[in-house]
C-alpha cells in the first residue's frame, strides 16, 4: 500500500534517511550518486512532477472528471454460488427498482463477451440460464442507474434475482492440482540430471510450504467513465496500466474498430499489476452501457466489490527437495510450485513461467528439475502483481537454503554465498541465459560491513541465549530480477515529443503513471536531451489515439522502454535544429550545445525558445515521434529457453527482528538495504520505491493473509472472508522500522538502457525475504537451532505460532 506514496517521503526529508541511534530517531545524509549541475538533467534528486498536487489534494484521478450532463452510474450484480449453473435471471425485478434506467446480461454485449487477457477464457458477465457460475463474486448483469447509490442498491439484490443449481466447487490449489484441473497446460524447465545429482549428493533434505496470495490494495479502486462520441465512438476515461488492451476489450465488446475507441488515463492512484488485465471487465460494462444508452456511463466499483470480483497475487503451494554438499552448495534440486490461478487464464501463464525462471534468484544450479501447474480454481481469476511470479519463484530456493544451512548448523549467509552465481561455466541460468553482469559478490560484501552483520549474529545469539521469552532474529538474503517482459514483442514503446514555439515542451508516451514517478523520469530525459530546465517539459496524459498500440506500464519496463522512446524523439529534433543553427551560425554541428536552456557554439549564445522560433519561421519540423525496441530477446515458450531478459537487477537486505515466543508478536527492529538501480535517473524517487516495495513485500509475507470460506457445503462456501481493510490486514507506517537504512549502489547498468539506469519497480520487493527468514530465525532459536521450523508465509502471528510449538514439541516427538 506504501509503495505508491514512498517517494514522498523520500522528497519529504530531501534525500535524507531515517537511522536510529541511542533509541532516538535521527538523520544523516543519504548517501545519494553524485549530482550534475544541470536544471533538468538526469541523476538529479527531482520532485515527482505531482508532488504539489497531490499535497494540495488537486490531482484529477478518473473519479474527479467533472461529469457531463445525463452521466449515469453502473454497478454490478455478483454471483450469490462459487460453483454453479444458472437456472434463471429475473432482471425485471431489477428494472423495477428506484432509479433503475437499464439492465442487461451476456446476451445484451454486442460484441464478444470475452475479456481475457490472453486466453478467451473469461466472460464479461457469466451468461444466461444453463451458463455455469465460476466464483464467487464473478459479475453475472449490470445495472444502470440514475446514481451511484441506485444502481448499488438495485445490483445487491443478486442472491435474490441470480438462480442457480450448486456444483462443487475446487477452492485450493492442491485441490485443483489432485483433480487436474489447470487453466494452461502444466510448465517444465530442466538443467541437467537432478534426480541423479540429488541420489549422490553426500545430503538430502526436502521441504514443504504454503506461500499466500496479496491484494494489491490500491488506494484508487476500479473505475472506468465511458463517454459516448459521433459517429459511433468511444471515450474511455480509465484507471488502468493497460491503455491499449482496454481499448481492443471495448472494441470487441462494441463490435466496432480499434479506431472508434479511445482511452485515456492521467494517473492512476496505484496500481501494482492490479489494473494492468482486470479493468478490462469493468471498462466493457460502462462502454456497453454508454453506447446502449447513447450517454456518459460510470462504473467505479465499492472497496468490497472490488476485492470479491478482481485477482491478485498468486498464491503458491510449493515441495521442493535438494541434494547438497558440506558446504550447502546445491548439487541438484527438484521443485513443483502450484498456483492458484483462479477460473480463468488471466495472466497466471507467464507469471509461472517467471517464477520458474526466478527460482534460480542468485544462485547456480548445475541440475535441476522444475514443474508448474497453474491450477484452475473456482476463485477470482489470479493476476499481476509487482514481481510478477518472480517473488514466489525466488522465495522457494531461498526457503530451501535456509532449510540447508540450518541442517549443516552453517550461517546462512555463508550458505547462500557458497551457492551465488560466479564466472565462466557457474554464470548460466537454467532457461540459458548468461548472467553477464554480475555484481552479487561486492554488492553483498558491501552491505554485509555495512550492516555489521556478523557482530550483530553474534549479539542476536548471546541475546537469545539469556532471553527464554523474547528471541532475535537475523537474515541477510541477496536477489537477481531479470527485466523485461518474457513475451518478447511487448518490449517495446513510442513517445512523441512536441516543441513549441516559446520554448516549451510536450511529451505523451505509452507509459502510465501510478504514483511512480514515470513521467518525472521521462520528463527528465527529455530535458536532459535537449539542455532544458525540468520546469520547460510536460508530459501528458495517456491516450491511445496520441501512441497506438503501447505495453502494459509493467514488468518494470516502464522508464526503460518509454525512456528511451522520448529520447529518442527528442533526438530527433535536436538534430534537426542542430544542423538549422550551425548553417545559420556558419559552424560545425559538432561544435553546437545545447546546455541550461541555452544554445552555444564558438562565438555564438542563444536562448532556446529563440533558436526554436527562428527555426519555425525557416520551416523545421518541432515536433518528432520516438520508438524503441529492446534489443536482444528471444525466448522458446514450448523449451523455456532463451534470453528473455535485458538485464539483471540485483540487491540485498539485512533485517533483524524481536518475536514474543508466548504471543507471536514481532517488531522489525532495524533494515539496511543497498539495492542496485545502475545510475539512477532520480535517486529519491528510486529509494522510495524501494522504500514502498520493502514494506509491501514485507506485508505479503508477514501479515496480509486471504481466507476463503472452505467448500463445506454451505451457503457461504467459497465466499472470500477477507474482502475489506477490516478483515485484511496491510502494513501501516508503525510497521516501517525505525532505524531503515536504504542505500543505492554504485555503479551503472553494463547495458545500453536509457542513461544506464535499472528499472527499480519490482526488484525490491524480494528485500523483505530478509524479515521473513529472520522472523525463521527467531523460531529456530526456540529449539536452539536443532529443529527446522514449519513456518508459512504469510507469518502472521498464528502461523509463528504455529511454528514454535512444532519446534518446541519435535524433540519429544
Amino acid at each position: 500500500m506504501l509503495a505508491g506514496n514512498a517517494h514522498r517521503r523520500a522528497l519529504a526529508r530531501v534525500g535524507r534517511e531515517r537511522v536510529c541511534a541511542g533509541g532516538r530517531a535521527v538523520n544523516k545524509p543519504a548517501e545519494l550518486p553524485v549530482q550534475t549541475t544541470q536544471p533538468g538533467a538526469v541523476g538529479q534528486t527531482r520532485p515527482h512532477e505531482s508532488a504539489h498536487l497531490h499535497v494540495a489534494g488537486a490531482a484529477p484521478y478518473t473519479d474527479d472528471i467533472p461529469e457531463l450532463a445525463g452521466t449515469l452510474h453502473a454497478a454490478l450484480g455478483l454471483s450469490p454460488l462459487a460453483h454453479g449453473v444458472i437456472e434463471s435471471l429475473d432482471l425485471e425485478r431489477i428494472r423495477q427498482q428506484p432509479g433503475v434506467v437499464d439492465v442487461f446480461s451476456a446476451r445484451e454485449i454486442p460484441g464478444a463477451n470475452q475479456c481475457g487477457a490472453l486466453l478467451q477464457d473469461e466472460p464479461i458477465l457469466a451468461g444466461e440460464t444453463g451458463d455455469t457460475l465460476r466464483y464467487r463474486g464473478q459479475p453475472v448483469f449490470a445495472v444502470i442507474a440514475t446514481t451511484r447509490d441506485a444502481a448499488r442498491r438495485a445490483a445487491a439484490l443478486a442472491k435474490e434475482v441470480v438462480r442457480a443449481t450448486p456444483l462443487p466447487p475446487l477452492l485450493t490449489p492442491q485441490a485443483a492440482h489432485a483433480a487436474q484441473q489447470y487453466v494452461v497446460p502444466p510448465m517444465h524447465l530442466a538443467r541437467g540430471d537432478a534426480a541423479t545429482a540429488m541420489a549422490a549428493a553426500p545430503q538430502r533434505l526436502a521441504v514443504a510450504f504454503e506461500l499466500g496470495g496479496q491484494e494489491q490494495f490500491y488506494l484508487e479502486g476500479q473505475i472506468s467513465y465511458a463517454v459516448p462520441q459521433e459517429d459511433g465512438g468511444m471515450k474511455l476515461f480509465c484507471s488502468t496500466q493497460h491503455p491499449s488492451e482496454m481499448q481492443h476489450h471495448v472494441a470487441h465488446a462494441l463490435h466496432r474498430p480499434l479506431h472508434a475507441v479511445q482511452v485515456e488515463c492521467r494517473r492512476m492512484g496505484g496500481g501494482f499489476g492490479g489494473k494492468e488485465s482486470q479493468s478490462a471487465a469493468f471498462a466493457c460494462v460502462a462502454a456497453v452501457a454508454a453506447a446502449r444508452l447513447g450517454r456518459p456511463v460510470k462504473l467505479r466499483v465499492d472497496r468490497d466489490d472490488d476485492f470479491l470480483i478482481t485477482g491478485r497475487r498468486h498464491c503458491f503451494h510449493v515441495e521442493a527437495e535438494a541434494g547438497f554438499d558440506t558446504e550447502g552448495r546445491l548439487l541438484g534440486a527438484e521443485a513443483t510450485l502450484v498456483s492458484r490461478a483462479g477460473h480463468c487464464a488471466d495472466l497466471s501463464g507467464p507469471v509461472m513461467t517467471r517464477a520458474l525462471c526466478h527460482f534460480d534468484n542468485a544462485y547456480w544450479l548445475p541440475n535441476v528439475a522444475l514443474h508448474g501447474y497453474s491450477a484452475k480454481t473456482n476463485t477470482q481469476s489470479n493476476t499481476a502483481f509487482r514481481g510478477f511470479g518472480g517473488p514466489q519463484g525466488a522465495f522457494a530456493v531461498e526457503y530451501l537454503l535456509d532449510s540447508v544451512a540450518r541442517r549443516l548448523g552453517r550461517d546462512a549467509l555463508d550458505v547462500r554465498r557458497a551457492n551465488f552465481y560466479g564466472v565462466a561455466e557457474r554464470n548460466v541460468t537454467p532457461y540459458g541465459q548468461t548472467v553477464d553482469d554480475n555484481i552479487l559478490h561486492p554488492l553483498v560484501a558491501e552491505l554485509e560491513a555495512s550492516s555489521d552483520y556478523r557482530a550483530r549474529r553474534a549479539a542476536v545469539h548471546a541475546f537469545n541465549a539469556q532471553s527464554p521469552v523474547l528471541k532475535k532474529g537475523l537474515a541477510l538474503t541477496p536477489l537477481k530480477f531479470g527485466i523485461s517482459f518474457n513475451v518478447t514483442h511487448l518490449n517495446q514503446a513510442g513517445a512523441l515529443v512536441h516543441v513549441y514555439t516559446d520554448g516549451s515542451v510536450l511529451v505523451n508516451h505509452g507509459g502510465t503513471e501510478m504514483g511512480q514517478g514515470l513521467n518525472t523520469k521521462v520528463a527528465q530525459v527529455v530535458a536532459h536531451e535537449l539542455g532544458l530546465p525540468l520546469a520547460a517539459v510536460r508530459c501528458s496524459a495517456t491516450d491511445t489515439q496520441k501512441i497506438a498500440n503501447t505495453s502494459a506500464t509493467a514488468a518494470s519496463t516502464g522508464s526503460d522502454l518509454n525512456g528511451k522512446a522520448a529520447q529518442d524523439a527528442a533526438a530527433q529534433v535536436k538534430r534537426r535544429l542542430v544542423a538549422f543553427i550551425a548553417a545559420k551560425w556558419g559552424c560545425a554541428e559538432a561544435a553546437v550545445v545545447f546546455d541550461e536552456g541555452r544554445v552555444r557554439a564558438p562565438g555564438q549564445d542563444a536562448g532556446f525558445a529563440e533558436v526554436v522560433q527562428q527555426a519555425y519561421l525557416a520551416r523545421v519540423q518541432l515536433w518528432s515521434d520516438g520508438f524503441y525496441a529492446t534489443p536482444g530477446l528471444h525466448w522458446d515458450k514450448a523449451k523455456l529457453q532463451g534470453r528473455p531478459f535485458f538485464y539483471f537487477a540485483y540487491g540485498a537486505a539485512c533485517s533483524e527482528v524481536l518475536l514474543d515466543t508466548l504471543t507471536g508478536e514481532w517488531k522489525l527492529l532495524r533494515a539496511d538495504v543497498l539495492h542496485d538501480v545502475g545510475r539512477s535517473l532520480n535517486p529519491a524517487i528510486d529509494i522510495g520505491q524501494i522504500e514502498g516495495a520493502f514494506i509491501q513485500g514485507m506485508g505479503w509475507l508477514t501479515m496480509e493473509e486471504l481466507i476463503w470460506h472452505p467448500a463445506d457445503g454451505s451457503p457461504r462456501a467459497g465466499l472470500l472472508m477477507t474482502h475489506a481493510p477490516s478483515t485484511y490486514k496491510v502494513p501501516t507506517a508503525n510497521d516501517c522500522p525505525a532505524d531503515f537504512r536504504v542505500k543505492l549502489y554504485e555503479g551503472e547498468n553494463r547495458h545500453d538502457s536509457i542513461h544506464r539506469s535499472k528499472a527499480v519497480g519490482e526488484p525490491p520487493l524480494l528485500l523483505p525475504f530478509s524479515v521473513f527468514f529472520a522472523l525463521r530465525d527467531a523460531v529456530s532459536a526456540v529449539g536452539g537451532h536443532r529443529v527446522d521450523p514449519p513456518l508459512q508465509a504469510p507469518a502472521t502471528g498464528e502461523a509463528l505460532l504455529r511454528a514454535i510449538t512444532a519446534v518446541q514439541r519435535a524433540p519429544a516427538d
